[in-house]
């Protein structure tokens, strides 16, 4: 496991095409932004609504190159609808971040204070998770490859999580979820090594502070939470020519000031 703690201040993403999956919140806004701000045209991609329109306004008036693409991540007529926008509009398409998930608040809105057993998870919450979680992974990346393979160049990087969440008491169906994307990632970065594309993974460095966390229990919370732009500096690296050749990495992201 890596720990990305290299300054991308001078980093020019100019040129740049990049997609952003669950981008209307979170972790997904904050790495949209900060990509956006090193000169990167990105589009966040996320099911329509009021959220990714105000957003998409908000990054457009400040000058910065942002699109809104709604997707469904579990509908693979959605997904086509994506693909064909993005080579409409742009030709191209150099990264993809999967980033859309649901958390354990989906199943259990109190699942860190009193974890809940396996067996009291429903099947339909079960399935839910992981047709977004990793299901959702699959489908967007099957979706945009081709297109990479055609152009002949291309990055994905896949959001994941701690490996203390894929074995923590009372983390089904996230953990397994994630364990799962995982393993896609490494198999993926496999498939795609002839075809000059690169497989990546990223995590936040500890809980971090976004939807995923009830409010009610962040006040219960021994540890600070960190915040979403953590994420920021490690995307910009995973999208730049100094990731170049790069592939089945997992890279964790921490705050610089605990380095």
């Amino acid at each position: 496991m890596s720990e990305t703690t290299t300054s991308n201040s001078n980093t020019d993403l100019s040129g740049i095409h990049i997609v952003v999956t669950g981008a209307s919140s979170g972790i997904g806004l904050a790495m949209a932004e900060g990509l956006l701000r090193v000169g990167a045209t990105v589009a966040l991609a996320s099911r329509p609504g009021v959220k990714l329109d105000n957003q998409v306004t908000r990054l457009k008036s400040s000058g910065l190159d942002a699109y809104g693409l709604p997707i469904d991540v579990r509908s693979e007529t959605s997904i086509a609808e994506a693909v064909k926008w993005v080579q409409r509009i742009w030709g191209k398409l150099d990264v993809l971040v999967n980033n859309a998930g649901i958390g354990m608040q989906t199943v259990n809105k109190r699942f860190l204070v009193e974890p809940q057993p396996f067996f009291r998870i429903t099947p339909d919450e079960f399935r839910n998770m992981i047709d977004t979680n990793l299901t959702g992974y699959f489908l967007v990346a099957r979706g945009f490859t081709p297109l990479m393979i055609e152009q002949g160049h291309g990055k994905i990087i896949n959001i994941t999580t701690d490996h203390e969440d894929m074995r923590c008491k009372g983390f089904v169906p996230y953990g397994p979820s994630r364990a799962g994307a995982e393993s896609l990632s490494y198999i993926m970065a496999e498939d795609l090594r002839p075809y000059g594309i690169t497989v990546n993974m990223l995590l936040p460095g500890g809980l971090t502070d976004t939807g995923m966390i009830p409010v009610e229990l962040k006040r219960q919370l021994k540890s600070p939470l960190l915040r979403p732009k953590v994420m920021v500096e490690p995307i910009i690296f995973l999208a730049s020519s100094k990731s170049d050749g790069l592939t089945a990495e997992r890279i964790t992201a921490v705050e610089f000031s605990k380095i």
